[in-house]
């Protein structure tokens, strides 16, 4: 008897660390077909069902693309979904059980497509991989699935997940050994790196973007491997026109900062989904979003739908990291973040207490107080490798954009991106001031059809993620 309570707590134990599947389930679904709009799609595009796939997924945005390699050997965007959900907040997956959906290069063999889920069709991401073993960091069956659900995943609706896992399958069968999946914290745009540069996880992002440089450079997905805790792609060899780009981007960054623009961090209460669904869950609650399809017969309801309410908390750092304000902003939206900072209050210096007048009874001496411990957050980014720290500003605001080549990799900490060693973890970035930023161009098609609706009796789960807690490792954030 024993032994099986051990069982059951080991398997109640793997299910609330990640989104926990199932093989048994008798009806099998790996033959859905790719929906015919899709394959005129593809045709109108000039790709077909046979040809190697990519997918690119962005947490701050919530969409995930998928990618088709052409006739020409170069990949094109077939399609852009709107993510119905993913979990924890911006940055890594580090240990089982801490709700993060993982960041980084990711490889999808057929041996992880699973079309017996219990959250309609679902495939592996490979997670942890080289890269994640060699840190240490834990977790497992870390997948992109239906249900719009996640704790530790990539939720699609299943109509979604089915369309995804179809052209996945069809690319494998006509001999794709792995699919590539770029999992990014955000579109590694100038004005996104600009805004988190002074997040702890920077550095790794930093790297994560010389992949994603040349994937939009050359239209190929890069050769990853892995050396010293870091991606290295194609072997560390850099085409010239992805260092242009890399120098480029470099340049905007120092641009910006030199204009003002706050260096911010998202603290999300768990996660986040695509605004077209929020509008949903807005009008109709939880029942809006219950899209699995009538086949289910698992109680799958919304993750945490009181996560969902607003958007993430927007903490404004000053220039050595520290929090000054934090604001809640609307949605994560570029436009929804910058009219919260805007409005941010302004935290004026600590002035100094008044002497009493009156007098005091002397004390006898007392030990020195000892020094207090540095928040929570401040520790993890000192020992966890990759993260960079606060160092010294940049440049003042409303001064000119750096323009020397070597200044910038110093003071922005882009070495690696011009092909050099790593940057040095006390390298950052500027002081901030409320001022806005240009924002990317909106990617189509993200429209989010609503599936048939779920029996009226199923429940919504609370998973509690602690995001005070979270939140307030930051010193004056609330």
């Amino acid at each position: 008897m024993a032994l099986k309570q051990l069982a059951i707590l080991a398997l109640v134990a793997l299910t609330l660390g990640a989104c926990e599947e199932q093989r048994s389930r008798g009806a099998s679904r790996h033959n859905i077909p790719i929906p015919s709009a899709t394959y005129a799609l593809m045709s109108e595009k000039g790709m077909n069902k046979d040809q190697p796939v990519l997918i690119r997924s962005y947490k701050k945005e919530s969409e995930l693309e998928v990618w088709k390699r052409k006739a020409d050997g170069r990949y094109a965007l077939l399609k852009t979904f709107p993510m119905c959900r993913w979990s924890g907040q911006l940055g890594p997956k580090v240990r089982e059980g801490d709700r993060m959906a993982p960041e980084g290069f990711y490889a999808i063999t057929p041996a992880q497509m699973n079309p017996n889920s219990s959250y309609y069709v679902s495939f592996n991401m490979g997670y942890p991989n080289a890269y994640d073993r060699s840190l240490g960091r834990t977790g497992a069956h870390l997948m992109v699935h239906g249900a719009c659900s996640s704790a530790g995943c990539y939720s699609m609706t299943d109509d979604q997940i089915g369309e995804i896992y179809a052209l996945v399958r069809e690319a494998q069968n006509a001999g794709q050994r792995a699919v590539q999946m770029q999992a990014l914290p955000f579109r590694m745009t100038p004005e996104n790196l600009a805004q988190h540069r002074l997040d702890p996880n920077i550095a790794f992002w930093k790297n994560l973007k010389q992949g994603s440089d040349y994937f939009e450079v050359t239209r190929d997905e890069p050769a990853v491997s892995v050396a010293g805790s870091r991606y290295v792609f194609n072997g560390g060899s850099e085409p010239a026109e992805v260092a242009q780009k890399e120098h480029q981007d470099a340049s905007r960054i120092a641009a910006l900062v030199a204009k003002g623009t706050p260096a911010i961090r998202l603290v999300y209460d768990d996660g986040d989904q695509h605004p077209s669904f929020k509008r949903a869950l807005a009008a109709g609650g939880a029942e809006a979003l219950n899209r699995t399809a009538s086949w289910a017969s698992r109680d799958v309801g919304i993750s945490r739908e009181d996560a969902l309410a607003s958007g993430p908390r927007v903490v404004v750092l000053d220039d050595k990291g520290r929090a000054k304000a934090t604001v809640r902003a609307a949605s994560a939206d570029e436009n929804a973040i910058l009219a919260a900072v805007s409005a941010a209050p302004v935290e004026e210096a600590a002035k100094p207490e008044t002497a009493k007048t009156e007098p005091v009874k002397a004390e006898a001496a007392k030990p020195a107080t000892k020094p207090v411990a540095a928040p929570a957050m401040t520790q993890l980014a000192r020992v966890q490798p990759g993260n960079a720290e606060p160092g010294p500003a940049l440049a003042s605001a409303g001064s000119a954009p750096v323009q020397d080549k070597t200044l910038l990799q110093r003071t922005l900490g882009f070495v690696p991106l011009f092909g050099g060693s790593a940057p040095d973890a006390t390298q950052s970035a500027a002081p901030v001031a409320d001022v806005a930023v240009q924002v990317p161009g909106t990617p189509s098609n993200v429209t989010a059809p609503l599936p048939p609706r779920r029996a009226t009796n199923l429940r919504t789960s609370r998973l509690d993620s602690s995001p005070a807690a979270y939140a307030s490792q930051f010193a004056g954030t609330r």
